[in-house]
């Protein structure tokens, strides 16, 4: 999701051992009041015109990189 203050995809970590993912539709993305509630926003950084990922492509995209953050944390 493209949002003010996002976090770009491989630039945080999560602490904890629960974790919410909620992922919007390629082209109306999350509602607002959705990320009201939510404690920080993803950001994939893209290249080009097109600012947007099949959702099942994104999903793939940062679940892989939080599994990976949380392995290098032991």
């Amino acid at each position: 999701e493209q949002a003010v203050d996002s976090w770009k995809l491989g630039s945080f970590t999560v602490e904890g051992d629960k974790i919410a993912v909620i992922f919007g539709n390629e082209v109306t993305g999350v509602e607002q009041s959705t990320i009201a509630l939510c404690d920080g926003v993803i950001e994939i950084p893209q290249l080009g015109m097109k600012h947007s990922l099949n959702v099942a492509t994104a999903a793939g995209v940062v679940l892989w990189e939080l599994i990976r953050n949380k392995v290098k944390q032991g």
